[in-house]
């Protein structure tokens, strides 16, 4: 069976610590036949060195422009700005297919360059997404929300370990557990903002799609924290959960965490905010200082846990490569969607 090159780029994100391949899943690929290929990074959580050691060759920052022709380029966030036209294939959230500011120049660019995306967000088996994120998004989400809650949210955020901010949460529990909602409660990011939940000692509320068909939006806002967990392919039939009605009104809650954080889209379910929140600035606020209304809509949380994050990613995405080549399994339907907002 044909095994792809494997070009794994430095992340362009200042910020970004994570790696979408860690060096034990590169040493089994290298040993079943693929060639892997890793750029230095003055910013990944793993050292080049432990990809050496795993058998991998190296290459400069940023030089994927210039791999070999055939080679897949493997990431996690956005590319740079140039090359203006994107040749080879790409591996990477992209992040282009819901109306997402910048979404139609991304596309134009492979257009240009006659590249090929296969966006990990739509690797799927019978609907289902196979390779994410999405527990640590929630995890981190639920935490920082918590955090924000308790006032001990007024700086920045950075990379940290689990253990860290789990010691966080536990160590500021208040003697009376805020109500804490997750909607979406089911899924992958709704499954580790329970988890964070948990470990901050909050009183849970679950909603799932079932409990917002007919939104109740006193019993929403008579939480001290929402957490939005909802994969939204747009927001046709389904009422929004925090607007910016929801600031002037009667409510205890103050803080939502939008893990989805589908900002700049028509499915935006928290229209109150228009913007993603960043590291230097994590939470934006509505409403008074006496009467906040906080949102928190970071769009790369797992970073904040780079190597927990790399380590399940990785996980998940390593069996899946040898179906690579032959565009095969959850492949086929990730160029399926590319294919079909191209042409």
């Amino acid at each position: 069976m044909t095994r792809p090159h494997l070009w794994i780029r430095a992340e362009a994100r200042p910020t970004e610590q994570r790696v979408p391949i860690v060096p034990a899943d590169a040493a089994k690929l290298v040993k079943d036949g693929f060639r892997v290929t890793v750029e230095e990074s003055p910013t990944r959580v793993v050292p080049i060195e432990e990809y050496v050691a795993a058998g991998c060759e190296t290459a400069p920052t940023g030089s994927w422009v210039e791999a070999p022709e055939g080679a897949v380029v493997v990431g996690i966030k956005e590319l740079p700005d140039d090359p203006s036209d994107l040749a080879r294939t790409h591996v990477y959230f992209a992040h282009a297919y819901k109306g997402q500011e910048g979404a139609q120049e991304i596309l134009d660019r492979f257009r240009r360059g006659g590249g090929e995306l296969l966006d990990v967000e739509y690797l799927t088996v019978d609907g289902k997404r196979v390779v994410a994120f999405g527990f640590w998004a929630g995890y981190v989400g639920a935490a920082l929300s918590v955090l924000r809650h308790r006032g001990l949210l007024e700086g920045g955020v950075a990379p940290m370990t689990r253990a860290e901010l789990d010691e966080r949460l536990a160590s500021s529990t208040p003697q009376t557990p805020e109500r804490a909602l997750v909607i979406g409660s089911r899924g992958r990011s709704g499954r580790g903002a329970v988890e964070a939940l948990g470990v901050a000692g909050c009183a849970l509320t679950r909603w799932d799609r079932p409990d917002t068909v007919l939104l109740d939006r006193p019993a929403l806002l008579a939480h001290d924290i929402m957490v939005n967990c909802v994969v939204s392919q747009g927001s046709a039939g389904q009422q929004p959960f925090v607007t910016a009605d929801d600031v002037d009104v009667p409510r205890r809650l103050r803080v939502v965490g939008d893990v989805t954080c589908d900002v700049t889209s028509d499915a935006n379910l928290v229209p109150l905010n228009t913007a993603v929140t960043t590291w230097e600035e994590p939470a934006r606020r509505f409403g008074t200082d006496e009467h906040p209304l906080d949102v928190i809509a970071i769009d790369n949380l797992p970073s904040l846990l780079p190597r927990e994050a790399s380590e399940s990613f990785s996980a998940e995405l390593t069996p899946l490569l040898p179906d690579l080549a032959d565009r095969s399994g959850p492949w086929a339907a990730s160029l399926e969607w590319f294919r079909k907002h191209v042409h």
